[in-house]
């Protein structure tokens, strides 16, 4: 189990890294996360949901998603209180307060899904989540030191050396921690290394002095992690990387902004220059395109979306002949009305939406989870993707679709052809429907599957941890077994 002396040190894309390395030792390989906080969701071949940092470690063990793999999925509604989805479902909801004394309840779903991932599986790879240092929170734990009690899982802690200060955030978790709990930790490694890394032997050897925990490496900085996608929307706050191109396209941070890695695979290309707009700044007036992204409650972020002025801005980009796509939540801010007339997203309420389409949104109690594949009505196009949403669309602007699914009409789009929307997520991810997509606004494409991308940087990330890391000694602390299993995936 690989735990963290706090947030985004990096232990989805490590277990993702080592899973792929496992994977290329002829190792039959499982994630696991027993309780996941993020609007980032993906689609399993269950039809449930989990979080898209298993996705992304399913791809790397070369297995299909389960909701097994990440049985208790968090995904905040507001600042206090969050949908709750287990094994796949919705649960309810809870205020986090309320959900402190609840999660223990939770506990036996977990430990079901672990044990049905271990059957026939060489190795199972734990994320924690957060950091265990957070000892408020042990009581009733599920998801860091709670977890490795009940199973018995040996854990190595992750720092992450980039934000600095990682000798005292190791040296500190180790001084919070409980004597039981410290016998769980069996070393440390640290992530994200910028140069010489030589010159932090001595704080290894410091590290290792003050908590008797053994080091596993220094893993260096691994450029090709920016091509994988990332789940945490602090990535977001903390800046974007520089990547200046032909054509602007700006997709407003919505305070409850969902699936944001809608949109990496535009950012990867060379011709577009993407940008997450922050609240508190205007909507670039040079942006060819505006994509309002998804969302996990429409109807408070169309509230926020209008605290930050973005309407108006919106309202001028379309005199100056802009174009908009919204997609899933954004789709239905899209429209004429929105409706949550049972306060599936927390309040019962209503509101007029952008008027952009000619459409009317309901909020429904069912959620519609499920992959897709689809094409381009007139074009010989084709895209996979999934959906995440609960809401009933209709109005005239359906009559004209953006999209074909399975050979029904889906989604809209205006008679002039500047605003569409879909409930599709995924979509640029198809290298065709890309190129097609970026022509029509005046740029090119390297027309690559996003996928084939994913796999290169897993590769690069698993030969990167190969080389810096003890990995042999990361694999004897799970017990692996000499010879692999015969099982399949």
């Amino acid at each position: 189990m690989l735990q963290g002396t706090g947030s985004d040190v990096g232990k989805s894309v490590l277990v993702a890294g080592l899973a792929r390395a496992a994977v290329n030792r002829g190792l039959v390989v499982r994630p696991f996360k027993p309780q996941n906080m993020s609007n980032n969701a993906a689609v399993t071949v269950e039809g449930g949901e989990i979080g898209r940092a298993q996705w992304l470690q399913a791809r790397a063990c070369n297995v299909p998603p389960s909701i097994h793999m990440n049985p208790v999925l968090l995904k905040p509604q507001t600042d206090v209180g969050a949908q709750v989805v287990v094994q796949g479902k919705v649960w309810g909801t809870a205020e986090a307060r309320d959900y402190q004394s609840r999660k223990k309840d939770l506990l036996g779903s977990v430990l079901q899904s672990f044990d049905i991932l271990k059957r026939g599986a060489d190795l199972v790879l734990v994320e924690g989540a957060g950091s265990p240092a957070e000892t408020n929170l042990r009581a009733g734990d599920i998801a860091n030191m709670g977890f490795a009690t009940a199973t018995g899982a040996p854990v190595v802690l992750v720092g992450d050396i980039d934000r600095g200060g990682v000798i005292a955030s190791l040296v500190g978790t180790h001084a919070v921690l409980s004597p039981e709990d410290r016998l769980l930790i069996k070393g440390f490694l640290i992530n994200k290394f910028r140069g010489d890394v030589t010159l932090f032997d001595e704080g290894l050897q410091e590290i290792e002095r003050r908590t008797d925990w053994k080091s596993f490496g220094v893993l260096p900085w691994v450029h090709a992690v920016a091509d994988l996608p990332a789940e945490d929307g602090v990535v977001l706050e903390r800046g974007q990387r520089p990547r200046k191109g032909r054509i602007k396209i700006a997709v407003p941070m919505l305070s409850r902004i969902a699936n944001f890695d809608d949109m990496d695979p535009l950012a990867q290309e060379e011709s577009v220059d993407l940008q997450f707009i922050p609240p508190g700044q205007a909507l670039p007036g040079d942006a060819v395109l505006v994509i309002l992204p998804g969302t996990k409650s429409t109807l408070a972020d169309l509230a926020f979306f209008r605290e930050q002025g973005w309407d108006v801005d919106l309202q001028a980009h379309m005199r100056r002949d802009g174009r908009v796509l919204g997609l899933c939540g954004g789709f239905q801010m899209l429209g004429r009305h929105l409706s949550d007339p049972q306060g599936l997203e927390g309040t019962a309420t209503d509101a007029a939406g952008l008027g952009l389409l000619d459409l009317m949104t309901t909020m429904q109690p069912e959620k519609q989870v499920r992959t897709i594949a689809g094409r381009v009505p007139g074009a010989n196009v084709s895209f996979s993707g999934y959906e995440i949403h609960i809401g009933e669309t209709t109005g005239p602007a359906l009559d004209k679709p953006m999209v074909e699914i399975e050979g029904k009409p889906h989604g809209a789009i205006s008679a002039d052809g500047r605003v569409m929307g879909a409930y599709v997520h995924g979509l640029f991810e198809s290298g065709a429907f890309r190129r097609y997509f970026l022509d029509q606004l005046g740029a090119k494409s390297d027309g690559v599957n996003h996928d084939e991308k994913i796999d290169r940087a897993l590769t690069a990330l698993a030969n990167a941890m190969e080389n810096a890391l003890d990995i042999e000694g990361l694999l004897n602390l799970a017990s692996v077994p000499s010879t692999p299993s015969a099982a399949q995936p």
